[in-house]
């Protein structure tokens, strides 16, 4: 589902408690109109569009009453900060995930084994050892967004930038990081830097001025690396 449309549909406050009691247990809908204080007709209509989404699904038990129940794991994410926004789609959690294509990530699985094991007892230890590392996880990612907005502050004080200009520290951090991955023209940053071409121009030009970056025959290149093949 597209995240922009999750968003949406998350922004109503009775979905997302419908979500929440129904993340608790399958319920049926007097049971969570009940629960909810919100009326049965309203309920259904939440219900719908949950399930248009693909968020809830429902079946029937031997006495013909309909219980919903989530459907699938999700995992949404929202990055918002004063130099960006963006949300990462939709994504269903995931077990087979190759945690070796993560070249900056080293997680120690040793230690979090999920054994084919019925005992009650280990399975609310595995329980308890993967909610520790899913909130290490979670401090970690805040400390890694800490620090990538401080570069980008360090970048925008280096150069200079005024709040009000056009030019920002996100738009000069892609702007290098599209020119270390090898985008050396005008033309070719254009198509990964979603600015107008005298901005871009204007950004070139100050980056060379405080010697990051240099120029020849329409190619631009980080100092001290080897000058751009045409």
């Amino acid at each position: 589902m597209d995240s922009g449309a999750l968003l949406d549909l998350l922004g109503n406050h009775n979905r997302r408690r419908i979500l929440r009691l129904l993340a608790q247990k399958p319920c049926y809908v007097t049971e969570i109109s009940e629960h909810l204080s919100v009326s049965p007709k309203a309920v259904i209509d939440h219900l719908r569009k949950l399930e248009e989404a693909g968020l809830v699904n429902s079946r029937t038990d031997e006495h013909r009453r309909k219980y919903f129940y989530i459907a699938n794991n999700v995992r949404l994410e929202v990055n918002l900060s004063r130099y960006g926004y963006g949300v990462k789609s939709a994504y269903p959690a995931s077990t087979s995930l190759d945690l070796g294509a993560c070249e900056h990530l080293s997680v120690n699985l040793d230690g979090h084994p999920v054994e084919p094991d019925d005992d009650l007892l280990a399975l609310a230890r595995q329980l308890r050892r993967w909610e520790e590392l899913e909130n290490e996880l979670s401090l970690a990612q805040r400390y890694v967004q800490g620090r990538l907005l401080e570069v980008i502050d360090r970048i925008s004080s280096v150069l200079d930038t005024d709040a009000e200009e056009v030019l920002n520290g996100r738009m000069f951090f892609e702007i290098l990081l599209s020119i270390a991955n090898g985008n050396n023209s005008v033309a070719e940053l254009r198509n990964e830097v979603d600015v107008p071409e005298p901005v871009l121009e204007q950004a070139l030009h100050r980056f060379r001025e405080h010697g990051v970056l240099e120029h020849a025959d329409g190619r631009w290149w980080i100092r001290g690396q080897e000058t751009p093949a045409d």
